[in-house]
């Protein structure tokens, strides 16, 4: 049986990471595939290459430098001929993204086709990296660009969704007879290839979906995702310090968690093993023994129903008020559709019969507010941005039939002088959420883990 290991960017930044990093993979498994993400701060430079307007030629000829610089450092400690090797071959794909960073310069125009093939090179370049690691720590490797491995999508540019039938059958036939001579296969994550030829990216964090694609193409035994943390905590340990390491959660726990934001997994990794039952395990790469976190497709209610407490300051709100606004049918759909046309996703909707309360991830905001102003019609009156919110969400399988846990939950944050914006408790089986102002949100997660887990 096969095992997937999927590694971050942050498990790559060093090469005593990486060397754990092949010691875990070479010593550890019988039949692995490994994914990767890009190293740590490649894909930031990547994107700061295709400001068009704040760059110039120097500029981009500089990050080029700095991109080769950290990944040839990297292969230092490898053997001579490993690394020139590894070297040659990222060349060659430095050489080409240089040429594609001048074409954008020159021309003052990034579609997002290109804007996808230009950020997808920090995974090309990664599994160069480890494939060389892998060969140093005894094993040969292949390494395979989602093009090469059959990772096949729809046309989305940044939120691609893959065509799990057509991906899972080339994958099988890619991947299955190089584990069948000893190799092993280390695959880009983070993009595919629409069925056109296309790059497309699953967004920041993609990589954890990437894997879970490759997981249910090969029916893995299990997904093993590689951190720097120990796995899912109580809240985040950088907030509340009494926070608490999560042993076992659900798919749709974890989900949930990930979305309302414990950015830990992305959180579309589930979407793919929903059907195959393949357990996930997130684990830390410096610290291997420890347990971590275990994901499983069943949901599994604890004595304290509640799993943890995730907070998200990278939202906005856009209120539409107008009488009627909520009960005239169409109105949401006319809104949300303007917004689809223009890339910007609605992440949660709060509606009232005078107001509807659309939540947005805050880099979309001021654009999604301009847009909803030009097309103000009958029976919107009115529209208003509000960037001073953050939202908190409280998330466990049983939450919605245990009594009195909102109860106590909104008691924890009024007793802290804190007032609720909005709320939502119907939505999602296993959370409520609700919005503060974003100078409160900290003092509001802090109460509510003192009031269930301290």
């Amino acid at each position: 049986m096969v095992r997937v290991l999927k590694f971050g960017g942050s498990c790559l930044k060093t090469t005593d990471s990486l060397r754990k990093v092949a010691r875990l993979v070479v010593e550890g498994y019988k039949n692995p595939v490994v994914v990767v993400s890009a190293v740590s701060g490649i894909t930031n430079l990547l994107e700061k290459c295709i400001q068009v307007e704040n760059i110039s030629e120097v500029e981009i000829k500089a990050a080029i430098t700095d991109i080769r610089k950290i990944h040839h450092e990297l292969l230092q400690p490898l053997k001579k001929d490993i690394k020139a090797e590894a070297f040659e071959e990222i060349d060659k794909k430095l050489t080409k993204l240089d040429r594609i960073l001048l074409g954008i310069l020159y021309t003052g125009e990034v579609s997002p086709s290109l804007r996808a093939v230009v950020l997808s090179f920090g995974e090309r370049l990664s599994t160069i990296v480890i494939k060389a690691y892998l060969k140093a720590s005894g094993r040969e490797a292949r390494a395979f660009e989602s093009e090469q491995a059959g990772i096949v999508t729809d046309a989305s540019f940044e939120s691609a969704t893959v065509n799990l039938e057509i991906t899972a059958r080339r994958l099988r036939g890619k991947i299955f007879p190089l584990i069948k001579k000893g190799l092993i296969p280390v695959i880009t994550g983070f993009y595919g290839i629409s069925e056109d030829g296309k790059t497309t990216l699953f967004g920041r964090n993609g990589s954890d979906y990437s894997a879970a694609v490759v997981a249910h193409g090969l029916n893995a035994e299990a997904l093993e995702l590689w951190k720097d943390v120990d796995g899912f905590m109580s809240a985040d340990p950088g907030v509340v310090k009494e926070a608490r390491k999560i042993k076992r959660l659900s798919y749709y726990e974890a989900a949930e968690l990930s979305y309302f934001g414990a950015r830990i997994i992305h959180p579309r990794t589930f979407e793919p093993l929903l059907r195959k039952n393949i357990p996930v395990y997130v684990k830390n790469l410096h610290h291997p023994e420890k347990e971590g976190t275990i994901i499983f497709p069943s949901p599994e209610e604890s004595e304290t129903v509640v799993k943890s407490v995730a907070f998200n300051r990278d939202i906005s709100i856009i209120g539409i008020y107008g009488p009627g606004v909520g009960y005239k049918p169409g109105v949401i759909a006319r809104v949300g559709k303007l917004l689809c046309e223009y890339g910007i996703n609605i992440n949660s909707i709060i509606t009232s019969q005078t107001c509807i309360n659309l939540l947005l991830e805050k880099r979309f905001a001021e654009k999604g507010y301009r847009l909803l102003l030009e097309a103000t019609a009958d029976p919107i009156e009115m529209v208003r941005l509000k960037k001073d919110v953050a939202l908190v969400a409280i998330v466990g399988e049983g939450l919605h039939r245990r009594k009195g846990l909102a109860a106590r939950a909104f008691h924890a944050v009024a007793s802290a002088g804190i007032n609720i914006e909005m709320l939502s408790t119907g939505a999602p089986e296993r959370a409520y959420y609700f919005i503060v102002k974003r100078n409160e949100v900290e003092r509001a997660v802090r109460s509510i883990h003192k009031e269930f887990f301290e």
